[in-house]
């Protein structure tokens, strides 16, 4: 059983961009994602074109930029913000720019929730569009989240015919939390995995600092899930994104991010 996997920023987010595409490349990752939201100017200040050159050098894909923030509380101020990603994105030759939902408790009755979800997805159709891009909607499972279930995502792309440009990033955290069962691997870009260890918390009480690398006490279900979108014909990238801080802390988190691949292909290739 071979799965495709790649590295997210965030789970060794202490490192240098070039570390991460160094780290991913030995891993023998398909590609990597960056993110917007780590500390430090993006890409420690080197120009796109460097950027593109490293990673295709290295043999890899940029799959995608994170992240336009609340993108469906839309306004002119947030076009600009999306506009300024997917520039960036086409730059350094990323596949994709990543969509995450307001999270704060506001916006979540049931009809600014779909009225503001239906807006924001029909003024970036036309964007993504011109900039060649993925727009991938990342569902967040938080009981205060204004989007947790990838049905409603599924559902608001189909009425506005946007499924060449929008796909899902199935996040097994945050499927754990919706406890949404349909999974959607079709319209599915791609596959976020990490684990959760600690079962004195309840679903209320995790949150990203709880995330670490899957192993074999996780109990998030991350085996169960990466076997299912597999088994119903799911080929795209498996990409880590760990926020815990001891994770973050490791100096040298490669032996940790192979044990956790390949406890995943052997439990993956087990159950299927």
């Amino acid at each position: 059983m071979h799965l495709n996997f790649a590295l997210n920023h965030m789970t060794v987010a202490r490192q240098g961009y070039r570390d991460v595409i160094e780290l991913a490349s030995e891993l023998g990752c398909v590609g990597i994602e960056f993110r917007n939201d780590l500390a430090g100017p993006l890409f420690e200040g080197d120009v796109p074109e460097v950027v593109a050159k490293l990673t295709s050098d290295a043999g890899l894909r940029i799959l995608g930029l994170s992240e336009v923030k609340m993108f469906n509380v839309w306004s002119a101020d947030k076009a600009q913000e999306a506009e300024a990603l997917m520039r960036i994105a086409q730059a350094i030759g990323a596949e994709s720019i990543s969509l995450i939902p307001r999270c704060d408790g506001h916006g979540c009755g049931e009809v600014e929730r779909q009225s503001n979800l239906h807006t924001a997805l029909k003024e970036l159709l036309p964007m993504l569009d011109d900039f060649n891009l993925t727009g991938l909607i990342e569902p967040l499972g938080f009981a205060h989240s204004s989007l947790r279930l990838k049905s409603e995502a599924v559902a608001a792309v189909s009425e506005i015919g946007g499924e060449s440009r929008f796909k899902l990033v199935h996040d097994t955290f945050h499927h754990y939390l919706a406890e949404e069962e349909d999974l959607f691997p079709n319209a599915t870009g791609i596959v976020h995995v990490s684990g959760v260890e600690d079962r004195s918390l309840s679903k209320n009480d995790i949150g990203d600092e709880h995330r670490v690398l899957v192993g074999e006490n996780d109990i998030l279900g991350n085996v169960e899930q990466v076997s299912a979108l597999v088994a119903q014909g799911y080929r795209g990238p498996v990409s880590f994104e760990v926020f815990s801080p001891d994770i973050h802390a490791l100096e040298a988190p490669r032996p940790a991010l192979e044990a956790s691949m390949s406890h995943l292909t052997q439990s993956v290739a087990a159950s299927l």
